[in-house]
């Protein structure tokens, strides 16, 4: 394999990787035996056709496509190895030569790593943190506590109230008549949670069990479904059963069932170590977040478009990972939300390159000051992991494998922001960093 680097403008190069044509040539033979038992051609059993008889009959060509992603899956990964440079994006893959007894050439557009030009990162202004715990603090906790630790009882008395969970039934329709999605059965709708249209929940609150009530709601014009946007819709609703959630009494009886204390008060005073520990861990994230913030201003980068675009990509797909653990698709959250993946891609953008350049200027602090990853970090980082994902710590460093390295720059990052947020200084309202 050949790898050639074409730089181009604005950190974007494309990468030409040559296969010889041996390699091209194996790839189809291995295609063809792994495909061939889903063709059939007359005079032959299932699956025992002669590759030549299939390429005669269906073209030339018929395997290549298949023959083509596996090379490529193969070769890219050792061409960005092989290349030298720090490629941040995915890859815009094309085929520019595929043809028999010839090398298979395809080229990969890329986005490379940025230039930045740092600003001040030594003697930044950030704002004074207070990390005093009150007793309103305390409060709050506790009755985090009993919501943890409150029941659901059926309600068969009274009308819907704010806050209750319903099972409900809905149909609804737009000028009389009813639409795909509209429709729902034994549907479990948190009153107040905001999951449907604007206006909708507040309109089931008195609602009665088993009595319809109607739900008349407008759809925003913003809408993904086109049909839909800025269109009255009214809603057939039967509330079939009213859960309310009860909380636990606040005495020492509720202390010495959710914590290893005997008494109320003993429960108290350990919230209180824990609130101030937290916000302690707080104070120095908003710090660490209010330097950053000030060294990205104060720093010059452009960013490719690719390597936005591969992070919008990565951010929606840790959401969706998210809803799945909820026991959501990304069709029902579109769905409940009124938004489509285009729109989602659009909004996360910001987020994207405020997460980049966050990192952009890291490493670049990193590198100015020399900071590294002792082999005493990455023992403790791997400790920290294996303690919580339950592993033996030679199984984390194990499973690591090539990604130990990523790690090291990981923790070369954190120590960076750890340098800038120990040489920031504390006002009472921050200020941007002065330039030098």
């Amino acid at each position: 394999m050949k790898v050639n680097v074409e730089k181009l403008e604005k950190s974007m190069a494309k990468l030409t990787i040559e296969v010889p044509a041996e390699e091209f040539e194996k790839a189809i033979e291995e295609t063809y035996k792994r495909e061939r038992g889903r063709i059939q051609i007359p005079g032959f059993r299932k699956g025992k056709a002669p590759r030549k008889m299939i390429e005669n009959m269906y073209g030339s060509g018929v395997f290549y496509e298949d023959a083509a992603n596996s090379l490529i899956n193969n070769n890219y990964p050792q061409a960005l190895k092989e290349c030298g440079e720090e490629v941040v994006s995915d890859p815009k893959i094309d085929v520019t030569q595929i043809e028999a007894g010839k090398d298979f050439i395809f080229t990969a557009e890329v986005a490379l790593k940025p230039p930045v030009s740092l600003g001040k990162y030594k003697g930044i202004s950030v704002s004074k943190q207070d990390t005093e715990v009150t007793d309103a603090d305390v409060d709050a906790e506790l009755e985090t506590e009993r919501n943890k630790n409150s029941r659901m009882v059926d309600i068969t008395d009274r009308a819907v109230k704010k806050d209750d969970l319903v099972k409900l039934d809905f149909e609804g329709s737009v000028d009389g008549v009813a639409f795909d999605g509209g429709k729902g059965t034994d549907y479990p709708l948190t009153i107040g949670s905001g999951s449907f249209i604007p206006g909708f929940e507040d309109q089931l609150i008195g609602a009665e069990i088993d009595k319809e009530t109607e739900v008349n709601v407008t759809f925003p014009e913003d809408y993904q479904e086109a049909s839909l946007a800025g269109k009255a819709a009214v809603f057939k609703c039967t509330v079939k059963g009213i859960k309310e959630k009860q909380l636990p009494e606040l005495n020492d009886e509720f202390a010495s069932n959710v914590s290893e204390f005997e008494t109320l008060d003993e429960f108290k005073e350990d919230l209180k170590k824990r609130i101030a520990d937290r916000k302690t861990a707080q104070a120095k994230a908003a710090k660490e977040d209010e330097c950053v913030k000030a060294l990205i201003e104060d720093s010059e980068m452009e960013l490719p478009e690719a390597m936005v675009k591969t992070q919008q990509k990565q951010i929606v797909n840790e959401f969706a990972q998210r809803m799945q653990y909820q026991g959501l698709t990304m069709e029902q959250y579109f769905q409940y939300t009124g938004t489509n993946a285009e729109k989602m891609m659009e909004q996360v953008k910001p987020q994207a390159e405020e997460r980049i350049k966050s990192r952009l200027v890291l490493e670049a602090v990193v590198a100015a000051e020399g900071i590294e990853a002792s082999e005493d970090d990455v023992n403790e980082q791997i400790k920290k992991m294996a303690e919580q994902y339950r592993m033996d710590e030679a199984k984390v460093r194990d499973l690591l494998g090539d990604d130990l390295d990523q790690l090291k720059k990981d923790i070369a990052v954190q120590k960076a922001a750890d340098f800038i947020v120990e040489n920031a200084k504390e006002s009472k309202k921050a200020k941007k960093a002065d330039k030098e």
